[in-house]
């Protein structure tokens, strides 16, 4: 029980994943906002519009098919419930973000 608290206790916080990739696009927004900040409000819509798109279309996914989850199925059908949910999540991202 020592070892598993010495480990726990010497064990470093990591960082989310892509928090380098988000940090670089803040500073991305706060130089835009710089040069136009009229713009600042149209990215947000459209960043809004995808984000949204993919949240409505793992959404859908799981509605439609709920006992064909890509990480519940046989290891040779998994690819295949990866790329039904992907494109139904491209489908969802594009109808907003076309569509609107």
């Amino acid at each position: 029980m020592n070892n598993f608290r010495a480990r726990l206790r010497n064990r470093r916080p990591k960082m989310p994943r892509l928090t380098f990739w988000a940090l670089i696009t803040v500073a991305l927004l706060i130089g835009l906002y710089l040069i136009a900040p009229t713009k600042i409000a149209v990215v947000l819509y459209k960043a809004a519009l995808v984000t949204g798109g993919a949240v409505l279309g793992y959404w859908i996914d799981r509605a439609l098919f709920p006992y064909a989850r890509p990480d519940q199925t046989k290891a040779s059908h998994q690819p295949w419930a990866g790329l039904r949910r992907a494109i139904i999540v491209l489908a969802c991202v594009l109808g907003l973000t076309l569509g609107l």
